[in-house]
């Protein structure tokens, strides 16, 4: 029987706004919430961290310098940790070096300070969008490897053939199997995957193949 498929269920989008400036972070907050895009913010990194969520979605918005662990320090912890969220930094007027060099670490964007609001909105809102496209990658990459999860190293194997091409017979000949038991296995994938067609579990392979890959 097949094991049942569980998925993760994401976070909602959120940006999450992490500065030492009390009226920095209530003014976004308001300008967030007047455009219907959720926020939540943090006084410090370590506020933060303390309060993630296990999968957040949605983009940062960290200030570069703050009192403690830095904009840049706190990016980089989250990137040690697998968190990959698309990050925005606000930058103080001539920081041009500290904006360099969160390029480098992986930053979607800066804005300097002061900034105008419709600038900050466009910002995040291209954040947000590159997040939902990313995040729809993830998924698709999750629920293929949790529907070839549930099959055996031999039923992989004949997939694996499948998917290059071969033909049942050629699969049995390779792995000196029987045709009917080639197809009995071909069956039993099909069945476990829940697939639809073959051509369905051609793509879910490929899917699997490519984070594979990555």
């Amino acid at each position: 029987m097949a094991k049942p498929i569980v998925k993760r269920k994401p976070e909602p989008p959120c940006v999450y706004i992490v500065d030492d400036d009390t009226g920095v972070r209530e003014s976004l907050a308001w300008l967030f919430q007047s455009v219907g895009i959720r926020s939540a913010h943090f006084a410090s990194a370590a506020e933060f961290l303390a309060h993630r969520p296990a999968d957040p979605r949605g983009c940062m918005l960290l200030d570069i310098r703050m009192p403690g662990q830095s904009g840049l320090q706190l990016h980089r912890t989250l990137r040690d940790a697998g968190v990959d969220m698309p990050t925005i930094f606000i930058t103080g007027h001539g920081e041009t070096q500290a904006a360099v060099e969160a390029f480098k670490g992986g930053a979607f964007d800066f804005i300097e300070k002061p900034f105008a609001q419709q600038a900050m909105l466009d910002r995040v809102q291209a954040a947000l969008k590159y997040d939902e496209q990313r995040q729809a990658v993830l998924d698709r990459f999750f629920e293929a490897e949790a529907r070839l999860g549930v099959l055996t190293a031999r039923e992989r194997e004949v997939l694996s053939l499948l998917v290059e091409g071969f033909s049942n017979k050629e699969v049995g000949e390779r792995l000196e199997l029987s045709l009917k038991t080639v197809e009995t296995h071909r069956a039993r994938i099909m069945f476990k995957t829940d697939a639809t067609s073959f051509a369905e579990l051609v793509r879910l392979a490929l899917i699997a193949q490519s984070n594979e890959k990555k």
